[in-house]
Protein backbone atom coordinates (compact mmCIF):
# COMPACT_ATOMS: atom_id res chain seq x y z
CA UNK A 1 0.00 0.00 0.00
CA UNK A 2 1.39 3.21 -1.20
CA UNK A 3 1.07 6.69 0.13
CA UNK A 4 -1.69 7.32 -2.57
CA UNK A 5 -5.23 7.92 -0.52
CA UNK A 6 -7.91 7.89 -2.65
CA UNK A 7 -10.73 10.65 -2.00
CA UNK A 8 -12.84 8.24 -0.96
CA UNK A 9 -11.12 7.98 1.95
CA UNK A 10 -10.54 11.30 3.23
CA UNK A 11 -12.06 13.15 5.77
CA UNK A 12 -13.34 16.22 4.03
CA UNK A 13 -16.12 16.64 2.83
CA UNK A 14 -15.86 18.11 -1.35
CA UNK A 15 -18.89 20.54 -2.06
CA UNK A 16 -21.41 18.87 -4.90
CA UNK A 17 -23.99 20.76 -6.80
CA UNK A 18 -27.29 19.92 -4.97
CA UNK A 19 -26.09 18.57 -2.02
CA UNK A 20 -26.99 20.27 1.25
CA UNK A 21 -24.10 22.27 3.57
CA UNK A 22 -24.21 20.35 6.67
CA UNK A 23 -21.54 22.45 8.64
CA UNK A 24 -20.93 25.97 9.31
CA UNK A 25 -17.94 27.53 7.86
CA UNK A 26 -16.59 31.08 9.29
CA UNK A 27 -16.81 32.28 5.07
CA UNK A 28 -20.54 30.87 5.19
CA UNK A 29 -21.59 32.79 7.82
CA UNK A 30 -19.94 36.17 6.58
CA UNK A 31 -21.11 35.37 2.89
CA UNK A 32 -25.09 35.00 5.29
CA UNK A 33 -24.12 38.40 6.51
CA UNK A 34 -23.35 39.95 3.71
CA UNK A 35 -26.43 38.76 2.29
CA UNK A 36 -28.84 40.02 4.87
CA UNK A 37 -26.59 43.88 4.98
CA UNK A 38 -27.43 43.52 1.05
CA UNK A 39 -30.98 42.72 1.38
CA UNK A 40 -32.53 43.22 5.15
CA UNK A 41 -35.45 41.52 4.03
CA UNK A 42 -33.83 38.03 2.86
CA UNK A 43 -36.12 35.43 4.05
CA UNK A 44 -34.72 32.43 5.76
CA UNK A 45 -35.83 30.08 3.14
CA UNK A 46 -33.97 32.38 0.61
CA UNK A 47 -30.66 32.06 2.05
CA UNK A 48 -31.39 28.29 2.35
CA UNK A 49 -31.79 27.96 -0.96
CA UNK A 50 -28.86 30.46 -2.14
CA UNK A 51 -26.42 28.51 0.53
CA UNK A 52 -27.82 24.97 -0.12
CA UNK A 53 -28.19 24.38 3.45
CA UNK A 54 -31.59 23.41 5.60
CA UNK A 55 -33.95 26.04 6.78
CA UNK A 56 -32.96 24.71 10.34
CA UNK A 57 -29.39 24.92 9.65
CA UNK A 58 -30.08 28.52 7.95
CA UNK A 59 -32.14 29.56 10.53
CA UNK A 60 -29.56 29.16 13.34
CA UNK A 61 -26.88 30.96 11.60
CA UNK A 62 -28.77 33.49 11.04
CA UNK A 63 -30.78 33.51 15.00
CA UNK A 64 -27.86 32.11 16.93
CA UNK A 65 -24.77 32.58 15.29
CA UNK A 66 -24.92 36.32 13.90
CA UNK A 67 -27.77 37.12 16.10
CA UNK A 68 -30.03 38.55 13.81
CA UNK A 69 -33.83 38.92 14.60
CA UNK A 70 -36.89 40.28 12.32
CA UNK A 71 -38.13 43.59 13.50
CA UNK A 72 -41.28 45.67 12.36
CA UNK A 73 -39.89 49.67 11.22
CA UNK A 74 -41.11 52.02 13.49
CA UNK A 75 -43.52 54.21 12.61
CA UNK A 76 -42.21 57.78 12.42
CA UNK A 77 -44.10 60.77 11.85
CA UNK A 78 -42.51 62.24 8.61
CA UNK A 79 -39.37 61.73 7.24
CA UNK A 80 -36.82 65.15 7.48
CA UNK A 81 -34.98 66.30 4.46
CA UNK A 82 -31.60 67.88 5.40
CA UNK A 83 -32.48 71.30 5.45
CA UNK A 84 -35.19 70.27 8.40
CA UNK A 85 -32.54 68.88 9.70
CA UNK A 86 -29.84 71.92 10.21
CA UNK A 87 -32.78 73.80 10.95
CA UNK A 88 -34.05 71.39 14.05
CA UNK A 89 -29.88 71.09 14.64
CA UNK A 90 -29.48 75.11 14.51
CA UNK A 91 -32.59 75.99 17.00
CA UNK A 92 -31.45 73.23 19.21
CA UNK A 93 -28.26 74.46 19.47
CA UNK A 94 -29.78 78.19 20.26
CA UNK A 95 -31.21 76.46 23.31
CA UNK A 96 -28.35 75.23 24.37
CA UNK A 97 -26.69 78.04 24.43
CA UNK A 98 -29.77 80.22 26.19
CA UNK A 99 -29.36 77.54 28.91
CA UNK A 100 -25.88 77.91 29.09
CA UNK A 101 -26.31 81.77 29.50
CA UNK A 102 -29.52 81.69 32.05
CA UNK A 103 -29.49 78.21 33.42
CA UNK A 104 -32.64 77.14 34.47
CA UNK A 105 -34.20 79.91 34.51
CA UNK A 106 -34.62 79.48 30.73
CA UNK A 107 -36.39 75.90 31.32
CA UNK A 108 -38.82 77.39 33.23
CA UNK A 109 -39.96 79.73 30.79
CA UNK A 110 -40.51 76.49 28.17
CA UNK A 111 -44.49 75.64 28.01
CA UNK A 112 -44.71 72.28 25.57
CA UNK A 113 -48.15 71.00 24.43
CA UNK A 114 -49.50 68.59 22.55
CA UNK A 115 -52.83 67.55 21.40
CA UNK A 116 -54.37 64.23 21.43
CA UNK A 117 -57.73 62.15 20.62
CA UNK A 118 -59.64 61.28 23.95
CA UNK A 119 -62.15 58.75 23.42
CA UNK A 120 -65.69 58.55 25.40
CA UNK A 121 -64.83 54.92 26.16
CA UNK A 122 -61.84 53.13 26.14
CA UNK A 123 -61.98 49.11 26.83
CA UNK A 124 -59.22 47.22 29.15
CA UNK A 125 -56.73 46.33 27.30
CA UNK A 126 -55.65 42.21 27.30
CA UNK A 127 -53.21 42.60 30.25
CA UNK A 128 -55.92 45.18 32.32
CA UNK A 129 -58.48 42.19 31.72
CA UNK A 130 -56.76 39.52 33.13
CA UNK A 131 -58.22 37.43 36.03
CA UNK A 132 -57.42 34.78 38.21
CA UNK A 133 -59.50 31.47 37.60
CA UNK A 134 -59.94 28.19 38.75
CA UNK A 135 -60.81 24.78 36.88
CA UNK A 136 -64.59 24.87 38.32
CA UNK A 137 -65.08 28.91 37.26
CA UNK A 138 -66.99 30.15 34.43
CA UNK A 139 -64.27 31.72 31.99
CA UNK A 140 -64.75 35.56 31.39
CA UNK A 141 -65.76 36.82 28.27
CA UNK A 142 -64.73 40.44 26.84
CA UNK A 143 -67.26 41.82 24.20
CA UNK A 144 -66.44 43.96 21.39
CA UNK A 145 -67.14 47.51 21.78
CA UNK A 146 -66.43 50.62 19.75
CA UNK A 147 -63.71 52.71 20.20
CA UNK A 148 -64.23 55.39 17.86
CA UNK A 149 -68.40 55.70 19.77
CA UNK A 150 -67.04 59.25 20.68
CA UNK A 151 -64.27 61.29 20.62
CA UNK A 152 -62.81 64.63 21.52
CA UNK A 153 -59.50 66.75 20.38
CA UNK A 154 -57.59 67.94 23.58
CA UNK A 155 -54.64 69.97 23.82
CA UNK A 156 -52.95 70.11 27.15
CA UNK A 157 -50.35 72.92 27.61
CA UNK A 158 -47.91 73.02 31.09
CA UNK A 159 -45.22 75.21 32.30
CA UNK A 160 -42.75 72.90 34.67
CA UNK A 161 -45.23 73.41 37.51
CA UNK A 162 -48.42 72.38 36.70
CA UNK A 163 -50.69 72.22 32.99
CA UNK A 164 -51.58 75.51 32.81
CA UNK A 165 -53.96 75.15 29.81
CA UNK A 166 -56.50 72.00 29.06
CA UNK A 167 -58.63 73.21 25.95
CA UNK A 168 -61.61 70.68 24.77
CA UNK A 169 -61.97 71.19 20.85
CA UNK A 170 -66.00 71.88 20.01
CA UNK A 171 -67.89 68.90 19.05
CA UNK A 172 -68.23 68.94 15.28
CA UNK A 173 -65.48 71.61 14.43
CA UNK A 174 -62.47 70.89 12.30
CA UNK A 175 -59.17 71.79 13.54
CA UNK A 176 -57.61 74.27 11.57
CA UNK A 177 -54.50 76.43 11.64
CA UNK A 178 -57.33 79.54 12.05
CA UNK A 179 -59.07 77.99 15.20
CA UNK A 180 -55.45 76.56 16.53
CA UNK A 181 -53.81 79.84 16.52
CA UNK A 182 -57.39 81.51 17.58
CA UNK A 183 -57.21 79.41 20.82
CA UNK A 184 -53.89 79.77 21.17
CA UNK A 185 -54.01 83.98 21.76
CA UNK A 186 -57.31 84.63 23.41
CA UNK A 187 -56.54 81.02 25.94
CA UNK A 188 -53.05 79.87 25.72
CA UNK A 189 -51.80 84.07 26.24
CA UNK A 190 -53.39 84.70 29.39
CA UNK A 191 -52.65 81.48 31.40
CA UNK A 192 -49.23 82.00 30.90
Amino acid sequence: MGGNISKRNTNTDEHRHGRLVSVTTETVKQQIEKRIRDNRRITIDEIAVQFSMRNGSAHSIVHDELGCRKVCSRCVPRQLSDDHKRTLQTICQQNLDCHAREGDAFLHRIVPGDDSWVYHFEPDSKRQSIQWKNPASLANKKFKTEVSVGKVMLTIVCDVNRPILVHFQEKGQTVTSARYSDMLVKELKPAI
